[in-house]
């Protein structure tokens, strides 16, 4: 019973104040039963079409991704920046991503290999388990009937070929071309294409004829042919760079009978090529102008460009222009293109900051891995991520990856399947301890986990397994030599 003073103060708060509200006594539950009044939330997804990444890591939801699905809803644009440290994941990704987006028949994929491994591209195992060759650009097979791309090429328009001739001799030259530089080019291109009409121009032909302007191309603006001459001399010392030099045999002859480009995968093997050289861009822009006359037709196939070691792209503004084009060119006839770039330093402090800046901003998807500290500072503040995802950069472990999906960010766990395994993951010594921790992770998606068997027993057991593999390779090795 209370007090009559408690119930006189009550009276006078409530003449004052108004009626309290009653005190309620707590109830005791467990956290099982009160979780059904505190209903977990997570960010929504990006809808259940297209091929599955992984799972969302806070919510454990599937996570499904495709740009072709979301263009138009989600998303403004379908390219795609994939940026990160070496051995965090984005190999991996790439490939079970390729790999899943060939099961629809709609889908056709090109990847510009740049990395290599036992003297291959990193693409071999996938281009030999679909039964594709890869098309390898080298110098020196070249030379013994290897495959060419002619930038000369009748499939390439007459425009298409001068802004090709042009990139060429600015990436090697570091600089623009001048008007009277430019003008002996398109004077020498004009002539070639006007005068032979029974073969495939080649880039000889237009060697010779800056070296031997004819007097018209002189008279057409009234100076002296010997000036037309000196105009071109630099232009022709770069071109026989392609014909007599150290590229030679990739692109001074017809353009190699037998490419498929009806293929669901296309590989171009660039790893011999020196990364660190002039011939890389090169490379990347000839193949990207060839690819955008030959490859992408309004046949309503989706396609894929995928480009590793994108920095020799974005970070060449001559080669970062054609690229731009090819984009926006692209955009209209169902082309993705994704860069992968390991740090966005490289790419935004380079020479081409402005055309940087411009394909970046046509990239409406960025899927950032582990960084260090001040690299992930960097990368959110030109990208525009949220605080939280800048400051869980550095923290991310191999396989998971910040998702920013035109700013839609989430969290996600790249999962890859025992079938995918082998052709994923090329390098045994660094990926021989992840293994059994990612296959457990795909069994747990795929519902084939045994119910009896705790995930950490099963990695013991796969861990086991794989040590038990590698000691049988190495004695069948050392048999063999033997």
């Amino acid at each position: 019973m209370r007090d009559p003073l408690s119930v006189l103060t009550d009276a006078f708060t409530s003449f004052l104040f108004g009626k309290v509200e009653t005190t309620r006594l707590p109830v005791r539950t467990s956290t099982g039963q009160a979780q059904a009044v505190y209903l977990p939330t997570a960010a929504p997804g990006l809808g259940d079409s297209g091929v599955i990444i992984g799972r969302e890591v806070y919510s454990g939801k599937g996570y499904i991704y495709d740009p072709f699905q979301l263009y138009g809803q989600q998303l403004p644009a379908p390219h795609w920046l994939v940026l990160g440290e070496s051995g965090n994941g984005k190999s991996a990704l790439e490939k079970t991503y390729v790999l899943r987006q060939l099961r629809f028949r709609d889908r056709q994929v090109v990847v510009l290999d740049a990395q290599g491994e036992d003297g291959a591209g990193e693409w071999n195992l996938i281009a030999q388990e679909l039964g594709i060759t890869p098309i390898r650009l080298d110098a020196m097979a070249a030379l013994d009937d290897g495959i060419r791309l002619n930038p000369l090429d009748p499939a390439i328009t007459t425009t298409g070929q001068l802004a090709l001739l042009r990139t060429i001799i600015e990436v090697a030259m570091g600089h623009g071309l001048d008007e009277r530089s430019g003008f002996a080019l398109k004077v020498a291109h004009a002539y070639v294409n006007e005068t032979i009409i029974d073969r495939q121009p080649v880039l000889m032909d237009i060697v010779e004829q800056l070296r031997h302007p004819e007097p018209e191309s002189a008279e057409a603006m009234n100076v002296d042919l010997d000036d037309v001459r000196a105009w071109g001399l630099d232009v022709a010392l770069v071109l026989d760079r392609l014909v007599d030099g150290d590229l030679r045999g990739m692109f001074d002859g017809p353009t190699t009978v037998g490419i498929d480009l009806d293929a669901p995968l296309i590989v171009f093997d660039l790893s011999h090529i020196d990364r660190n050289s002039i011939a890389m861009p090169i490379l990347m822009a000839i193949v990207g102008v060839w690819l955008e006359h030959t490859w992408i037709r309004p046949d309503r196939r989706k396609r894929i460009f995928l480009v590793e070691e994108a920095w020799h792209i974005i970070n060449s503004p001559f080669v970062a222009q054609l690229f731009q084009r090819l984009l926006k060119f692209g955009r209209r006839l169902g082309l993705s293109f994704v860069a992968v770039v390991h740090h966005l330093s490289d790419v935004v402090d380079g020479a081409a900051a402005r055309e940087a800046a411009a394909i970046l901003k046509m990239a409406s998807t960025r899927t950032i891995y582990a960084q260090k500290a001040d690299e992930a500072r960097a990368t959110g503040r030109v990208l525009g991520l949220p605080r939280w995802a800048v400051e869980i950069i550095p923290t991310l472990t191999p396989g998971i990856a910040v998702w920013d999906v035109n700013g839609n960010v989430q969290v996600v766990k790249h999962l890859v399947t025992e079938a995918e395994r082998p052709l994923v993951f090329t390098d045994r010594a660094m990926t021989e301890n992840s293994q059994a921790s990612d296959a457990a992770d795909a069994l747990e998606l795929e519902g084939r986990l045994p119910d009896d068997m705790r995930a950490a027993e099963w990695e013991a057991e796969q861990r086991a397994a794989l040590l038990e593999r590698q000691r049988r390779l190495n004695e069948s090795s050392e048999s063999t030599v033997a």
